[in-house]
This record gives structure tokens, sequence and C-alpha cells, in this order.
């Protein structure tokens, strides 16, 4: 796990990053799409992170 969280936390963005730029140059509009998926799924992972670590502090609301 030592080596794994910072190999992880440098190649996701610039995974991200890459495929954008893919995405731009296949079709202009395709950008969008994929940025508007990466938002909701950040989201979503925000929210998971967040209850499980109210969980795990075991507060309740």
């Amino acid at each position: 796990m030592r080596i794994a969280k910072p190999i992880l936390m440098v190649t996701t963005p610039v995974g991200l990053i890459g495929g954008f730029h893919e995405a731009y140059q296949l079709t202009g509009g395709l950008v969008w799409l994929m940025a508007a998926m990466v938002s909701v799924l950040t989201v979503f992972v925000a929210f998971l992170v967040r209850i499980a670590r109210r969980e795990r502090d075991g507060a309740t609301r």
C-alpha cells in the first residue's frame, strides 16, 4: 500500500487529463459529456467517503 497509493494519486489525474485530451480530439462535444460523468462520479464518491467517516467516528447526524 505504501507504493500503490502514491502511484494511483499520480496516474489517475494524468489518465483523466489524457482521456479528456483524446475526447477533445475525437469530438469536441464528447469532452463535456465525459466531464459531466466524471463530476457525477466524484460527487458520489465524496458522499460515500463522508458517510463512511461519519459511521467510523460513531456520530449520528
